[in-house]
């Protein structure tokens, strides 16, 4: 075993964790590292907007008080960084893609989502991978609204992938036919990002 790993879970046993729950290459933390591209976007929660477009049967714009009134999901789970800080149950509270899907009617050509966000930032992920059970629109960090840091008023989390896949400061769902490279993917991140697979870099 490497010597980082053997450390590395050394540090999950000592704190009462299952050394399993920690991927390859990763490290646990207590802290939630701010990390992004660019600076904390700063967000009117009063003119905040979601919109959902694409391949769907009707475009939808919610805002955020809309949002707040769709039924509420509560997760806790892991969330791994692709610079390998990992960080057990983390609480998050937001909205299922499911209900979202309920008012967009994601048309059958749709298999791929493209979040959008703040400056233009996009990721890219596939439509299967919004439907997983802890993946939710949220707003809501450990039981508080979402700071600007983390990416509030609303953002992506999609705990199967790296934690970049999951957008801060979301500001709309763009269903797709064809899959398209978001910031990062450009920049030569994976296109997958599984973090049990280590899919760091490259296709």
């Amino acid at each position: 075993m490497p010597l980082f790993r053997s450390k590395a879970e050394d540090k999950v046993r000592a704190a009462g964790y299952d050394p399993a729950r920690l991927p390859p290459g990763q490290y646990l933390t207590e802290k939630w590292p701010v990390l992004h591209a660019g600076d904390v976007a700063q967000v009117d929660v009063a003119a905040w907007q979601l919109r959902l477009s694409g391949e769907v049967e009707e475009e939808v714009t919610l805002d955020y008080e809309q949002l707040r009134a769709l039924p509420a999901t509560d997760i806790t789970t892991d969330i791994h960084c692709v610079t390998r800080w990992s960080r057990f149950d983390a609480g998050f509270r937001g909205v299922h893609w499911r209900e979202l899907a309920e008012l967009c009617r994601p048309k059958p050509s749709a298999r791929f989502a493209i979040a959008h966000a703040e400056a233009g930032y996009t990721e890219n992920l596939p439509l299967a991978a919004l439907d997983e059970e802890n993946a939710i629109v949220a707003y809501e960090a450990d039981g508080e609204p979402l700071t600007a840091e983390h990416g509030g008023p609303v953002r992506l989390v999609v705990p199967s992938r790296y934690f970049w896949k999951s957008a801060k400061w979301l500001n709309g769902i763009e269903l797709a036919a064809a899959d398209r490279p978001g910031f990062w993917e450009r920049y030569g991140y994976h296109n997958d990002a599984d973090p049990w697979q280590e899919e760091r870099y490259g296709f």
